[in-house]
């Protein structure tokens, strides 16, 4: 097939409406709790994904680089096909853990390899300027499609909590026509020696040789655990103000539509105040929140909330966007699963301490420790990615 931009990135748009079209996400505790699961189960299910995704990242982003990031995402494609079908006839704790291990592999196989194809797509169609803003624009579908599964979820779960994930399935399988369209663009990339050699050599460039990266990365990496944890406090947090279950699909989309908005025009927002500025900015804005909701009464917290959805939304398009900028496209791929690893890693390691708080002292009490503890470390982590211009490319980089 004749590589063509236009194509490749209908298809990633398509691969990405399909993995955040999430139907079951805004019933997915109560379906867990229904088959007799407390919270310190859901976080511990959720921490054996991440671990499976922590294990993964590094290996199947190498993989996408020397494979080809297509045959990555298309074989991520069909796992995830595989495992909400395997969720669709599952009943308990150790079923939904098979089930979760092949969303995890499937995730890592996406993961990292879209980003960098995205990259390499516009970097010869000689566009990787507009990186941010298509990013954001990609991530923006991911999440307007995952803002209408939630107002369909929500309808569906009113016949049955596992309807939704019968559609997911049909869902999830969109994204392998999508995959099968996508061509590796023609780019110019240094020949490496493959190797396990190899992968050492990187790890060691991003986690502490290349201070630039290290730096990207661990403030990246803290920023996606913060907002991806906050995303499992949230359902408990709309029970914990007697949000009636029929609203809580309505409210999942709004969410969601808040982080696409937000991620469509986070290439302005960042050009009007500046990289520096804009970082500070959703810094403060998601720590604060952590701090701020649970202290919040009823349904008043529901701004906070929204706030944090608005500065993730910033968050994820432009991060993305200042690690690719530093990194060449041979290792691209590589180098992006790092980050998704360390966010997995974290999130593995704290998800279950989150989950036993809540159960043994309050969601309150829980909501704020990952606040503080999130927030103290992405403090240290933005202090050095903001000294080290960690947002500006080399002055070498010819990319």
């Amino acid at each position: 097939m004749i590589f063509s931009v236009k194509r490749n990135l209908t298809a990633l748009y398509l691969v990405k409406i399909a993995k955040w079209m999430n139907l079951v996400m805004p019933v997915i505790v109560i379906f867990y709790k229904s088959n007799g699961l407390t919270m310190k189960d859901i976080f511990l299910l959720q921490s054996v994904y991440s671990l499976t995704l922590m294990t993964l990242e590094i290996p199947t982003g190498y993989f996408a680089d020397r494979a080809g990031r297509k045959s990555s995402i298309l074989i991520g494609a069909m796992l995830g096909f595989t495992g909400y079908l395997a969720y669709s006839f599952s009943f308990g704790f150790w079923q939904f853990v098979v089930a979760e291990v092949i969303l995890g592999v499937s995730q890592s196989l996406v993961s990292g390899a879209d980003s960098a194809m995205l990259y390499d797509t516009l970097a010869a169609g000689k566009q990787n300027d507009k990186y941010t803003q298509l990013e954001g624009r990609v991530t923006s579908i991911g999440n307007f499609g995952e803002a209408f599964a939630g107002i369909i979820g929500g309808l569906l779960a009113v016949s049955s909590l596992r309807t939704p994930f019968y559609v997911q399935t049909c869902v999830a399988l969109i994204a392998i026509p999508a995959a099968i369209m996508l061509v590796e663009p023609p780019i110019k990339t240094v020949k490496i020696k493959p190797g396990l050699g190899e992968i050492r050599s990187i790890m060691y460039s991003v986690l502490h040789g290349n201070v630039k990266l290290k730096w990207n990365t661990f403030f990246s990496a803290i920023t996606g655990a913060a907002t991806l944890t906050m995303a499992w406090f949230a359902q408990p947090y709309f029970g914990q103000i007697n949000m009636p279950v029929s609203m809580y699909g309505v409210l999942w989309a709004i969410l969601n539509l808040s982080v696409g908005i937000a991620a469509v025009y986070a290439w302005r927002f960042e050009k009007k105040f500046g990289a520096a500025r804009t970082v500070i900015i959703f810094t403060l804005a998601i720590f604060s929140s952590y701090i701020l909701l649970p202290l919040m009464p009823g349904f008043s917290g529901l701004g906070i909330l929204l706030v944090f959805y608005l500065a993730r939304g910033l968050a994820t398009p432009i991060l993305r966007n200042y690690i690719n900028i530093i990194t060449t496209s041979e290792v691209r791929a590589t180098v992006l699963s790092v980050r998704n690893f360390l966010i997995r890693l974290i999130f593995a390691v704290t998800g279950p301490l989150w989950g036993w708080i809540t159960d043994k002292y309050s969601l309150k009490t829980a909501i704020i420790s990952a606040g503080l503890i999130y927030g103290f470390l992405a403090l240290i982590s933005m202090f050095f990615f903001l000294k080290h211009k960690t947002y500006e490319p080399y002055k070498t980089d010819n990319q």
